[in-house]
């Protein structure tokens, strides 16, 4: 069950304070980018797809490393660090600008070193809850994370499109660096416990370790699983999802544009109201509903091959945000409950990496797909996958998890 998040300690209400500033920082610093790029360099669509991937790249290098860094050192002051670096990266924009220097290598530069920063809060964040909360408000912790994240996701890029149309974009990278210095300095402020020295081991057998406790639990396991298929299904739609609906439904860019839009809207719904479903389904059917729900917005947007109108994207989209925000919370929870507090840091990095590994799959089955098909073709491979994704979590054990489970020794 999750418990009120009114009776969280006092450094973890630091930590989502942080969280929320982090995260707001980094969705304005994506959304500002390629507007720069676009609008004040006339970059095209190779510019752009270039930038997606360097601020995209650190999830598939760094998540390994940083877990490693999360096991070893204090984690509060390693993301104060990160949030440190991105402050430095995007100072450069600003001052690029007045120099009249700025160009798309400098924008995949920033966003790379703004992206490494993300990634290192990103891994890290999971393994400092536990330190800080009781092991039964767990869960409210990560819903009070989850639901800044969803905000800061919904509302970011609108707040970086009007700052770059309003101003410039300088104020948008000011005010996203304003963001990141305020979060690194509520991290360094939170008083951490302290944990058991260790002697140090070689990196390769540490990253053993950890694969190895994540392959071999009968928890983790399927989670992991479950989060890959999800993934790859997830950006097979994504990659087709535009032509489908302006060529196939015919929708113009407001209309497209809204119905995104209802993604961001589901993850703020689906994380409000997370501990009013968790005070009446099991904890495993918590994780459970958002690949189930995923299932439904995956046949509600097929039925817009029949019944072509923007209202049943729209509504998938929404789905699609509310549902695997509960499965984000409650898997989250899962794996702090079982993991041995010194392996954190490797899990939550393999869990980011394998997901990260996913969505370059996925876009590419979309694209070759959609390419060679059309994109009707891509909404029926998203569905499929996405009923792989919900037959995988059902056949395991996790829904049938009555309440957190005991951890295991190390």
């Amino acid at each position: 069950m999750i418990a009120s998040t009114t009776s969280l300690p006092a450094p973890f209400v630091r930590l989502a304070r942080a969280n929320l500033a982090a995260q707001t920082a980094e969705q304005i610093a994506l959304a500002a980018i390629p507007m720069v790029a676009v609008l004040a360099l006339g970059a095209g669509t190779g510019e752009t797809g270039f930038l997606a991937a360097m601020q995209s790249l650190p999830f598939l290098l760094l998540a390994l490393p940083a877990g490693i860094l999360a096991d070893r050192l204090p984690r509060a002051r390693l993301m104060a660090a990160a949030e440190a670096l991105r402050v430095l990266a995007l100072l450069l924009l600003p001052a690029a600008a007045l120099l009249a220097l700025l160009s798309v290598p400098l924008l995949a530069a920033v966003g790379f070193l703004a992206a490494s920063g993300t990634v290192v809060f990103t891994v890290a964040a999971p393994t400092l809850v536990p330190a800080l909360v009781p092991r039964d408000e767990m869960a409210a912790a990560n819903g009070r994370l989850e639901l800044a994240r969803s905000l800061a996701f919904a509302g970011g890029p609108a707040l970086a499109g009007a700052l770059v149309a309003w101003a410039g974009a300088s104020l948008a990278f000011v005010l996203a660096l304003g963001l990141s210095a305020s979060a690194a300095l509520l991290l360094a402020t939170i008083p951490e416990p302290a944990r058991p020295a260790s002697a140090p081991r070689p990196i390769l057998h540490e990253l053993k370790e950890g694969a190895g406790f994540a392959w071999g639990h009968a928890l983790i396991r399927p989670i992991l699983l479950t989060a890959v298929a999800w993934n790859v299904s997830w950006f097979v739609l994504q990659a087709a999802y535009v032509p489908y609906a302006v060529h196939v439904l015919g929708l113009g860019g407001p209309r497209v544009g809204v119905t995104l839009g209802l993604y961001g809207a589901g993850m703020v719904a689906g994380a409000a109201l997370a501990p009013r479903i968790a005070r009446v389904v099991s904890f495993g059917l918590l994780i459970a509903l958002g690949p189930l729900v995923s299932v439904l917005a995956a046949v509600v947007m097929a039925a817009s091959l029949w019944l072509p109108n923007a209202a049943l994207p729209g509504a998938a989209f929404f789905l699609f945000g509310f549902g695997p925000i509960l499965w984000t919370i409650g898997q989250t929870t899962l794996r702090q409950a079982v993991t041995p507090p010194a392996m954190l840091g490797r899990v939550s990095g393999l869990v980011t990496i394998a997901t990260a590994g996913a969505r370059p799959i996925g876009a590419a089955v979309g694209g070759i797909a959609g390419a060679a098909y059309g994109p009707s073709t891509c909404l029926v491979l998203a569905a499929i996958g996405f009923v792989v994704q919900a037959l995988v979590i059902m056949a395991s054990p996790v829904p049938r998890l009555a309440r957190l489970p005991e951890p295991v020794a190390a």
